[in-house]
């Protein structure tokens, strides 16, 4: 041990001296196990059948004050903090010594009597005590917390001590999972699992991670959506199938993106993307309920409301109402690349106007779309697994959701002419050989597999960590993501 003490600090020395000094004197730092009767929150809840009776709670200690025959310390657990009472002559001269060495951060099991004190505070007057873990390290100075955003997401063990609205965050997000399974099920979907590692990376536009199998001796992608196994599913019979997974995406890093990220997608048989609108805005609306209780929220300041029925609007109408620009009479690529240099949009020199486009409605109008929107209408040139409108063929049945001016969910009536696939495919594969990285790849098994048939299908893609995002009133990304992608640390 002696050999890695150049690592260490002054006050992690003396730490150390002190670990030393227990098991010299026989004391292990470092238990096997602890059984604890209840958590600090049990016993504030119950505290009326509780008080007067034995209890043993298990947590790291957050505060320390010694009165010289008494100590009172504040341990932390998952449910909160309660105040442990010890008093020498109940723990014993030797326990109590042991006590008083006690650092900030050690772990450590009380048990004792449940009683309220002078003061009025719910707390555990000690019989015994127990040295859990040894705390070596001391932890961020108590009074301000842990601030620096750098240290929060590269050690998040430490965010989550100190930042209990941290540890709030990330309990609502395993609550907003739940209940999204939770109404799934309620509506017959089946929950399966689909391959990370693909041959053929599809399902999104995206530049995806590649790796490289050995005993095979081919290249392999983590996928960058979950979309075209799943509709292989719908294929072999399964009606309503949902799958909630990690996508992974070789992209930049922003308060909206992270390379790692979780998304939930469903498909269900003989539907279409207007049930699908119906079954999205029912989904969202249970969850915002059930973790809020309530149906309008703050986000950043804007009072969102997740009330029935959400905004719709065609994207070439929402083009026009925000950028003043009508593309119903802009027919042509040409045409559509003239406006778009007049409007001072950077665009692709091959962009078609379908691309254009869409590039409009990303630049004028997403940011404008606040509370939740359905934008429907998308071309098929930005929409290669959708189905064609029966009246308009050169747009898709899809749509997507915005909230706060982020697309939240995209759905669409699947597309399930193997004819038209392949050709899309191919169409992509042209975009990929001139320079477009982001450009689907040529899946024949997928096209195979359309040719045995594909009922009449609706899908929906929905971005967890987003959803988490709006309903925690968190501004990036990464404080809903336990760990987020960082840069690694120059040492």
């Amino acid at each position: 041990m002696d050999g890695h003490l150049d690592n260490y600090n002054e006050l992690m020395l003396i730490r150390m001296e002190k670990l030393r000094d227990m098991r010299k004197s026989g004391v292990e730092p470092y238990a096997d196990r602890y059984d604890r009767s209840h958590t600090s929150a049990q016993i504030v809840e119950n505290f009326a059948e509780l008080e007067g009776q034995e209890a043993s709670i298990a947590g790291r200690i957050m505060s320390k004050r010694d009165q010289g025959k008494v100590t009172f310390v504040h341990i932390q657990d998952m449910d909160g903090r309660l105040q442990a009472y010890i008093r020498i002559d109940e723990v014993g001269t030797e326990t109590f010594e042991l006590i008083t060495t006690f650092d900030i951060g050690d772990i450590i099991g009380v048990e004792g009597a449940v009683f309220r004190t002078r003061r009025g505070e719910i707390s555990i007057r000690a019989k015994k005590v127990d040295l859990l873990a040894k705390s070596l390290r001391p932890l961020p100075e108590k009074f301000h917390g842990l601030t620096n955003v750098e240290i929060r997401y590269r050690q998040r063990y430490l965010d989550l001590i100190m930042n209990t609205e941290v540890r709030e965050t990330f309990m609502i997000r395993s609550k907003i999972i739940r209940t999204m399974r939770e109404y799934l099920e309620g509506k017959g979907f089946l929950e399966v699992e689909t391959p990370t590692l693909m041959t053929i990376p599809g399902g999104a536009a995206a530049k995806p991670f590649i790796t490289h199998h050995n005993a095979l001796d081919i290249d392999l992608y983590l996928r960058i959506a979950l979309e075209l196994p799943l509709k292989r599913l719908i294929v072999g019979g399964f009606e309503k199938v949902f799958e909630i997974g990690r996508n992974f995406r070789n992209e930049g890093i922003s308060i909206k993106h992270n390379p790692e990220f979780t998304m939930m997608e469903l498909y269900q048989a003989y539907a279409n993307y207007e049930d699908i609108m119906e079954l999205m805005e029912d989904m969202v609306v249970y969850i915002v309920q059930k973790v809020h209780n309530r149906l309008e929220i703050d986000y950043q300041g804007e009072k969102i409301n997740f009330a029935k029925p959400w905004n719709r609007l065609q994207m070439l109408e929402a083009i026009k109402l925000y950028a003043g620009v009508d593309f119903e009479s802009i027919l042509t690529d040409e045409d559509a690349g003239k406006v778009a240099k007049e409007k001072g949009l950077v665009i692709k020199k091959d962009d078609n106007r379908g691309k254009i486009i869409n590039a409009f409605f990303e630049e004028f109008v997403e940011p404008k779309l606040i509370q939740p929107t359905f934008i429907i209408g998308h071309p098929v040139e930005v929409s290669p697994l959708a189905k064609r409108n029966a009246l308009r063929p050169e747009y898709t049945d899809r749509f997507e959701v915005f909230i706060y001016g982020r697309e939240m969910g995209n759905a669409f009536s699947e597309l399930n002419d193997p004819i038209d696939q392949r050709e899309r495919f191919e169409k992509q594969v042209i975009e990929r050989e001139n320079g477009d990285e982001e450009a689907h790849m040529m899946d024949e098994d997928f096209v195979q597999a359309l040719e045995y048939g594909l009922p009449p299908t609706g899908g929906l893609g929905v971005g967890i960590d987003r959803l988490v995002m709006i309903l925690t009133d968190s501004a990036s990304i990464r404080d809903v993501i336990l760990f987020p992608t960082m840069r690694p640390r120059e040492e």
